[in-house]
């Protein structure tokens, strides 16, 4: 037979089952509360992978750097001296060439024509003037014998009149004969004068014919030459020494007078075109030292010009080489340049970071003594070059601090090294 059970004793069970419930409730609760309240681990880095430099003090050199080309100073464009057309092209670029080195050739049928002409005019012009040498010799001497004989009948005349007057004195000869005598001899001597006269005004007459006609010769001569030259200008020259750089025409190609035809640059007179960004411009004055890498030798330099503005976030800076040039120079060359800014001494000097710039606060992480852990300290920066940055305070002489990167640390201010 079945016995009822009381009723106090499920009570009781009841509680201690809620009892045991809050209890467990109450656990879980603090444990959480407890996990909430608890710092993340400090991250690992690896000593291999960081780049840890050690804070210094002394001498700290300022410096820029950037990449560019050589450029030469000298350059010369060889212009096309007249129409012509491209008949060929005798030196390509890269080629060292001379003042009288031949790169390309031109024809122009009418301009050889014109110099055949001119030269056919010279010869007609110095025949004229032969047969006009010839003429005035023959004028000349025509008057010459016209003189010779006027003079003999003057001579002949007088003899007579010294003949008469002789006579005359004797009483053989009557006095109108002397009188005629002497008329003949004074009409001989005027017409022997005046022919002499005439004879003195030809030769000035042969001298200024002959004068313009050698003039009109040595015009004519000119003018040939000038088309002779102009027909050996077809054959274009380098016109100074050089590396030859462009040749910017082709073969049949038809060009006009003053079209660039090719660029002579001298490898002599070169200098470095540096591209400096436009944050680093501002301490880059003229008169400061420049090394300039070639990759196969350094040229020392002086900053000779700065340009005005910025093209494409860079400023152009050029670069005198006062150095001698090596053998690889060559226009055109990529090189690295750098520039020497200043020299601080006795400065707080560290190698520069891979994060934030000069003139500013940032956290770096510090290592502490026994080199295990890094701690992030505040660091402000002062002046900066390539390599270094100056350390103006949070910093001692002897620390060593992380200057890679370490963003994805910023998180965290203090680190386990490895």
């Amino acid at each position: 037979m079945d016995i009822k059970r009381p009723q106090k004793s499920k009570i009781r069970k009841r509680i201690r089952t809620a009892l045991l419930v809050a209890v467990g409730v109450a656990a879980i609760g603090g444990i959480t509360y407890g996990l909430t309240k608890l710092k993340p681990a400090a991250p690992t880095l690896d000593r291999s992978t960081a780049v840890i430099e050690t804070v210094q003090r002394g001498e700290m050199l300022r410096e820029v750097r950037g990449n560019g080309t050589l450029v030469p100073q000298i350059t010369r464009w060889v212009p096309a001296p007249a129409d012509g057309r491209v008949e060929s092209i005798l030196v390509q670029a890269g080629v060292e060439v001379g003042p009288g080195t031949v790169i390309v050739e031109l024809s122009n049928p009418q301009m050889e024509q014109q110099a055949m002409d001119a030269d056919f005019q010279v010869k007609a012009a110095e025949a004229d003037e032969e047969n006009l040498r010839v003429k005035l010799e023959s004028d000349s001497m025509t008057q010459q014998s016209a003189i010779a004989t006027i003079n003999a009948e003057y001579s002949q005349a007088k003899l007579q009149l010294d003949a008469d007057e002789v006579l005359a004195k004797q009483g053989l000869v009557a006095e109108l004969v002397l009188k005629i005598s002497r008329v003949q001899v004074l009409n001989i001597a005027n017409r022997l004068k005046v022919e002499q006269q005439r004879l003195t005004v030809s030769s000035k007459a042969t001298k200024a014919q002959l004068n313009a006609q050698e003039s009109r010769v040595q015009q004519l001569r000119a003018l040939a030459k000038l088309k002779k030259e102009q027909v050996d200008a077809l054959k274009v020259r380098a016109g100074t020494g050089g590396v030859l750089q462009q040749v910017s025409v082709q073969v049949g190609q038809q060009v006009t007078p003053g079209l660039n035809i090719a660029r002579v640059a001298d490898p002599a007179s070169l200098k470095a075109e540096l591209k400096i960004a436009e944050t680093q411009i501002k301490d880059v004055k003229v008169g400061q030292p420049v090394l300039v890498d070639t990759r196969n030798g350094v040229i020392q330099g002086l900053v000779s010009r700065i340009d005005p503005a910025a093209r494409e976030g860079t400023f152009t800076v050029d670069a005198s080489l006062t150095g001698p040039l090596p053998a690889s120079a060559r226009p055109d060359l990529s090189v690295d340049g750098t520039i020497e800014l200043e020299r601080l001494n006795n400065v707080l000097h560290v190698g520069r970071p891979a994060f934030g710039q000069g003139q500013q606060t940032v956290g770096m992480f510090l290592l502490t003594p026994d080199g295990q852990e890094a701690v992030r300290t505040q660091v402000t920066l002062g002046r900066n070059s390539v390599s270094t940055i100056e350390i103006i305070s949070g910093l001692r002489e002897g620390d060593q601090v992380i200057i890679s990167d370490t963003q994805a640390l910023d998180s965290y201010n203090r680190i386990r090294v490895r």
